[in-house]
């Protein structure tokens, strides 16, 4: 444990400062943003202090903290940092301060929306550091409140309906996980990921949980995947998405997709993989087919729609389909598969790296369709076109997402697909060749919509209506932009923050 609880310090000062913009009631509305800013950018300057704290070169937990929270029910209060949690508080804290600065100017609390949004932030910092199943779940249900009110109060026209969609799945999905949980803990005593992960691994915690009988096992199973399956979403676990996405205000549709998507692909990753490796490699043959089918049916679904929103939301599918793909292709490998190295950590990595990236584009291009939007008071395809004559800061801006977003060379998205296929290549060669339909699809969506919308004759309410990027615009834009370019060049930079980790992990599924 370090003398100083930083991992306390980078989840609680956002939801402190929420608190604490409830107490002051006096403050202005730009006041009220510019110290809900700052409260956002706190967490990157914890991380700053955490990537001088830590050693690439572990494959466990760097960074730890433990309080004893609970005795009664041996429930503690535990965080840690990998090379993982880095990768995603590293992408919360570059995404929140995003979701501020897209307070809308008309008809808003802004009190409200901004203490919403540190509370939100707060919770998926916890979701990426807490090591206990209790607090845990306390912040994966903490997530959904302020999403829930993001919204019902700023949504579009159906907000209700989609809000009311979104917190039934979600809270629905994660009642089966609680029971899960209870469950483990009448056997094990313990709610612990890294004790648990341990009884896994020696097969304590099969034992344990064979006293309950293999039904009983198989449906703590599935408690947990349906939860965290829900959360990705999983196909065909999805339903709730494309509403949720194209209704939310624009700060919410960018936090669910770059931020919320991936607590769901984390705790795949960090509890039913390790938790449960024999019966996700015994389910992996049946799952990598899901996977595939958001990969593929997600790219064909976005190519269906006319509203922008819904397409990005459908693309999302796709994308985040590609990170299971590889998840699930490497559960279903034991060490007496006799597979070599080079799959497998191209898959991690390829897996992780997309987690990052695709928050990275994904972020960019709903902050340009809700800027595109409030102006034109529309979504449709069909309506808008030729933007870059009049606005051509906003189609510099979007093409370099799109193109991110759709695996450009020399852009970051690139990478992680590239990862991801050679992994994927080398354990399902036919699965692999089944989601290229996937890709080409994903280039034929999205550069229609290109062409369609930024190119072509100019519709006479973009000529009239449409106003291009302000320098605040750039500002915003201009990080994640340079991101997307810099780790399209040098995507080491956030490799070796996770290669030691995806290292001992890929030594555990090949024979010596």
């Amino acid at each position: 444990m370090n003398h100083f609880p930083i991992l306390s310090f980078t989840i609680f000062v956002p939801l402190l400062g929420a608190l604490a913009l409830t107490l002051l009631p006096n403050l202005n509305e730009k006041a009220l943003k510019q110290v809900g800013l700052y409260l956002s950018l706190s967490t990157l300057l914890f991380v700053v202090l955490l990537l001088r704290q830590f050693d690439p070169t572990q494959s466990g937990y760097a960074i730890t903290e433990k309080y004893a929270w609970i005795p009664s029910l041996k429930v503690n209060f535990s965080l840690g940092l990998d090379g993982i949690s880095l990768l995603l508080i590293g992408l919360t804290a570059l995404i929140s301060p995003l979701c501020i600065l897209t307070l809308p100017k008309t008809n808003t609390n802004s009190r409200l929306y901004i203490l919403l949004f540190l509370i939100l932030q707060s919770a998926a910092l916890g979701v990426f550091l807490t090591l206990d199943f209790i607090p845990w779940f306390l912040f994966w249900e903490l997530s959904l409140v302020p999403s829930y009110f993001l919204i019902k109060l700023w949504g579009g026209s159906n907000a209700a309906k989609a809000a009311y969609q979104f917190v039934i799945y979600t809270m629905g999905g994660s009642a089966f996980m609680l029971l899960a949980f209870a469950g483990i803990y009448f056997k094990t005593g313990t709610f612990n990921f890294v004790e648990l992960t341990e009884l896994a691994k020696s097969g304590g915690l099969t034992l344990s949980l064979a006293s309950l009988g293999h039904t009983w096992t198989v449906i703590v199973f599935l408690g947990v995947f349906i939860g965290l399956a829900v959360k990705v979403p999983l196909y065909p676990f999805h339903t709730w998405l494309p509403l949720a996405y194209s209704e939310a205000p624009t700060g919410a549709s960018i936090f669910m997709t770059a931020v919320m998507s991936k607590m769901g692909v984390y705790g795949f990753i960090r509890i039913l993989w390790p938790l449960f490796p024999t019966l996700l490699h015994r389910a992996s043959g049946f799952l990598v087919w899901l996977a595939l089918a958001g990969v593929v049916l997600g790219a064909f679904a976005a190519i269906r729609q006319t509203d922008i929103k819904r397409m990005l939301g459908y693309s999302s599918i796709n994308h985040l389909s590609y990170c299971l793909l590889a998840l699930f292709s490497i559960s279903s490998i034991t060490p007496e598969s006799a597979m070599g190295y080079a799959p497998i950590t191209a898959a991690f990595a390829g897996l992780l790296l997309q987690l990052f990236n695709h928050g990275l584009s994904a972020a960019a291009l709903f902050y340009c369709v809700g800027f595109i939007e409030s102006q034109l008071s529309t979504r449709s395809i069909t309506e808008i076109g030729g933007i870059r004559k009049v606005a051509p800061r906003l189609a510099g801006f979007s093409g370099v997402a799109l193109f991110c977003s759709l695996g450009l060379p020399g852009l970051s998205g690139f990478i992680g697909e590239f990862l991801i296929f050679k992994g994927v290549w080398g354990i399902h060669p036919i699965i692999s060749t089944i989601a290229c339909l996937g890709l080409f699809a994903t280039a034929y969506f999205l550069l229609t919509f290109w062409q369609n919308v930024f190119h072509g004759a100019t519709t006479e309410n973009v000529k009239s209506t449409l106003k291009d990027f302000t320098a605040s615009d750039v500002l915003t834009l201009a990080p994640i932009t340079l991101l997307m370019i810099l780790l399209g060049i040098l995507p080491s930079i956030l490799i070796q923050l996770f290669n030691p980790l995806i290292q001992h992990w890929a030594s555990s599924l090949v024979l010596p």
